[in-house]
């Protein structure tokens, strides 16, 4: 089993800044797949960002290339999702996910096996 905990959510203006954690434990998580997805009210869970074990892939949605960026420390079992310029429309649950294969662009159900309890990322405008 893969356990996955975010942080580094909050309230911030637009144009900033935030950096988003996501801590993973369990003796598996050695060779997954982590991805970011979000979730806004009534919405359907939307991709954001994966990156793949090495580190040498990476993934973006469209509407936040050249904002937003993905990396990882193998050595502390973390992920990290800086996301600058933030929008009105970033505002969101994100979620932590982790899976084993290639980077997936999708978020719904069954393609990423493992997910965090999410962390709330609002900005005002």
């Amino acid at each position: 089993q893969v356990q996955l905990v975010e942080s580094g959510g909050g309230l911030v203006q637009a144009g900033g800044s935030l950096r988003l954690s996501c801590a993973a434990s369990g003796r598996i998580f050695s060779g997954q797949t982590v991805g970011w997805c979000r979730q806004q009210p009534g919405k359907e869970r939307e991709f954001v960002a994966a990156i793949t074990w090495t580190g040498t892939s990476t993934r973006y949605a469209d509407y936040v290339k050249g904002r937003f960026t993905i990396s990882r420390d193998n050595t502390k079992n973390t992920v990290y999702l800086q996301m600058n310029s933030l929008k009105a429309e970033d505002t969101a649950s994100y979620y932590c996910t982790a899976r084993f294969g290639p980077p997936v662009l999708s978020c719904v159900s069954g393609q990423y096996n493992y997910w965090g309890q999410g962390t709330q990322v609002t900005v005002s405008s």
